[in-house]
């Protein structure tokens, strides 16, 4: 599992209402030493594809936009006249201005001044759902998840001096009437199991030992004899602490026996308002060849604790069914020098259609 940081998550959709080009607008705030520090904006596209518009002192990777729908259209670095983004109690106090690939103004600007306490809840957005041809299972974990409240809110989305209309919610929460604007001030970026081809690193553990960190990685080894088993890796952040568990323990392919089949499951947890991502894993050896697969087929399981919420994902199936449909499939094999080397990726086995 691969972390990338990411200050602030807010998604701002008008397919009710769209523009010639965009259907939804999407600012994100960076402050790390990967990414460096600044805003971005997405522009979701009616194609499905995205255009990344982001101040010029960021230092971003294009592959990881390839996840998102239908894939990349163009990534521009712009001049932001206004890049402010909070959330305070009151909730969320946004403004940007810059222009876009046509030379056109857009602007955006939320001004939330509601003075009753929100009801935040976690939640694993639907993001992979749109995915075409993913290179990774992405895990956008978005805690202290809300939606912005349709009173006493001032919301203006301009695109070439032309005004859109945000989604409306389509059902009352906590007992007020919500916008499709949405906003996670603690989102946790992951990924699982990127697309990977070449040599793969074996972990050097001595016999006996119960822990092992790499990085920002733990891994919590299981002994059967002189065999030794991953029965959990965890994965260190600045939002809480991400875990893979496998039941049974994930074996050492270095004594894999030839020849042989072995299935289990597995269960992905970070905090406890996040709920779990599950499913089952599978080993298959041959003479010179391991085959491992992975489908996250039960999905994710939220945790929900109020009847809006319980309402909200057993309604949009979407929510919890999206995961299932992906699968990663690897070979693993030894070259002459003893070396493992893999060459691994993610399918699309379905699609779950937007209720």
């Amino acid at each position: 599992m691969e972390i990338d940081p990411m200050e602030m998550l807010l998604l701002i959709t008008f397919e009710k209402d769209p523009d010639s080009i965009y259907v939804g607008l999407e600012p994100q705030v960076f402050n790390d030493e990967i990414n460096g520090m600044g805003h971005l904006v997405i522009g979701w596209r009616k194609d499905k594809k995205i255009d990344v518009y982001h101040e010029h002192a960021l230092n971003l990777d294009e592959a990881k936009y390839s996840i998102a729908g239908a894939g990349l259209n163009k990534m521009v670095p712009v001049h932001m006249d206004k890049a402010y983004n909070q959330v305070n109690d009151c909730g969320v106090q946004v403004h940007y201005k810059f222009k876009d690939i046509l030379g056109r103004d857009i602007e955006i600007a939320i001004w939330e001044k509601h003075p009753k306490k929100r009801e935040t809840f976690g939640l694993l957005a639907p993001m992979g759902d749109a995915a075409t041809h993913p290179t990774s299972l992405p895990m956008v974990f978005l805690h202290d998840f809300y939606f912005v409240r349709k009173n006493q809110t001032d919301i203006l989305v301009s695109i070439g001096n032309q005004l859109r209309k945000v989604d409306p919610f389509p059902i009352p929460m906590d007992f007020q009437k919500m916008t499709f604007v949405r906003y996670s001030p603690k989102p946790l970026i992951a990924t699982l199991n990127p697309s990977y081809q070449g040599e793969w690193q074996t972990l050097n553990i001595k016999p006996g030992q119960l822990t092992f960190e790499k990085g920002n990685h733990i891994y919590e080894i299981e002994w059967n004899k002189q065999s030794a088993s991953i029965k959990s890796m965890c994965v260190k952040n600045n939002i809480h602490l991400l875990t893979m568990q496998f039941t049974p323990s994930f074996p050492s392919l270095n004594t894999f026996p030839p020849n042989t089949s072995y299935k289990g499951k597995f269960v992905i947890s970070g905090h406890d308002s996040i709920g779990l991502i599950s499913g089952e894993y599978y080993i298959q050896s041959e003479k010179e060849v391991v085959a491992l697969k992975v489908i996250p087929s039960k999905g994710w399981k939220p945790k929900t604790t109020k009847l809006s919420t319980w309402f909200l994902f057993s309604i949009v199936k979407v929510f919890k069914k999206w995961p299932t449909t992906y699968q990663w499939n690897a070979k693993l094999y030894k070259n002459m020098e003893g070396l493992w080397h893999m060459q691994s990726k993610w399918v699309r086995t379905g699609k779950i259609l937007k209720d």
